[in-house]
C-alpha cells in the first residue's frame, strides 16, 4: 500500500521476520509486490510465558503462511486464542476465516462483515487476552474500518497501512478520506507524545525505532503532497490522472493508480476546504 519511496522514521534495517519487541513477532508472509513491500507482516502478540497469544492480521489466503504462523505460536508454547484485524483490504484479511478453522479463534475486527464470533473491536476496547494490554485505537483514512493497537508495555504500536516500515501509504478514496487520515496521524502523534510510543510496528516493511519521526515524516509529506497537488491544479491540471503524472513523475509508474486514489482523495479535502 506504498505510494513513495522515501523512509519514514528510523527503520531498524532490513525486513523484519521474527522477534520484534518482547511481546511481538512477525511472521513475513510470501506476498511482496510493489503495493506490499516485502509481504504483509502478521503480528503474533503475547505476554511472554502466557499460554494463549493473539495474531493481527493473518495476511493473504495461503496455506503455508497460515501454518507457519501457528507453528510458531505452537513452537513457544502457546496457542491462537484470538485473531484481530486492522483492516479488510485482502492482503491482511482474506486468510482470517481459514486461520479460524485451524485455530478455533473468533476474529475481531471493526467492519461486521469480517468478523466471526459475537464481538467486534472499537474506540476504548481493550484486549486481554494472556494478560496482555492491548488498546484499540481507530485510525481511518487509509480506509474507513483501519485500526491501530496500542501495546504499552513495550511502548509499541501496530499500525496496519496506517503508517507502513518504507515509503508512505495510500488514501483509498472514496472509502479512505484524508481528513478523517490527517486526524489518524495526529491521534498516533499523541501516542507518541503524551504515552511514551517510541516504536511502530507496521502492516509492511520493517519497524520503525522513532515513532514520533515517523507521525511527522507522514504529516510533512502529507502537507507538501497537498501543497503540490493544489499548484497543479493551478496550472491547469484538471483530472486525477493529470494531476498525477504532474506530482508523482518521480514514482514508479505501477503504483499510480494507488496514487490516483490518494490524488482523488485529496481533491476532495482540497475542495471542502474552499482552496481549489
Amino acid at each position: 500500500m506504498t505510494e513513495a519511496a522515501a523512509l519514514p522514521g528510523q527503520p531498524r534495517g532490513g525486513v523484519i521476520s521474527g522477534p520484534a519487541t518482547p511481546r511481538t513477532h512477525c511472521v513475513l508472509a510470501p506476498n511482496p509486490s510493489p503495493m506490499t513491500l516485502d509481504g504483509t507482516n502478521t503480528w503474533i502478540v503475547a505476554e511472554p510465558d502466557a499460554p494463549l497469544a493473539v495474531v493481527i492480521d493473518p495476511g493473504p489466503l495461503d496455506e503455508g503462511h497460515l501454518r507457519a504462523v501457528i507453528d510458531t505460536v505452537e513452537q513457544a508454547g502457546q496457542r491462537v486464542a484470538l485473531t484481530l484485524l486492522t483492516h479488510g483490504h485482502p492482503d491482511h484479511a482474506d486468510g482470517a476465516a481459514r486461520f479460524a478453522e485451524l485455530t478455533g479463534s473468533p476474529v475481531r475486527a471493526l467492519d461486521p462483515a469480517l468478523r466471526l464470533g459475537d464481538e467486534g473491536l472499537g474506540a476504548g476496547d481493550v484486549i486481554t487476552t494472556g494478560g496482555l494490554e492491548l488498546r484499540v485505537v481507530p485510525t481511518p483514512g487509509h480506509t474507513a474500518d483501519s485500526l491501530s493497537f496500542h501495546l504499552p508495555a513495550d511502548r509499541a504500536v501496530l499500525t496496519g497501512d496506517t503508517i507502513l516500515g518504507r515509503g508512505t501509504t495510500m488514501v483509498a478514496h472514496p472509502d479512505g478520506r484524508l481528513g478523517d487520515y490527517l486526524d489518524s496521524l495526529r491521534r498516533l502523534r499523541s501516542l507518541t507524545v503524551d504515552d511514551g510510543v517510541a516504536t511502530v510496528l507496521p502492516g509492511h516493511g520493517p519497524v520503525l525505532n522513532d515513532a514520533q519521526g515517523a507521525v511527522e515524516f507522514y504529516l510533512a509529506h502529507r502537507a507538501h503532497r497537498l501543497a503540490q497537488v493544489e499548484t497543479a491544479v493551478e496550472t491547469g491540471h484538471r483530472t486525477p490522472a493529470e494531476v498525477v503524472a504532474s506530482v508523482y513523475a518521480d514514482v514508479d509508474r505501477s503504483l499510480w493508480p494507488a496514487a490516483e486514489l490518494s490524488v482523488r482523495a485529496q481533491l476532495d479535502y482540497l475542495g471542502e476546504h474552499g482552496l481549489i
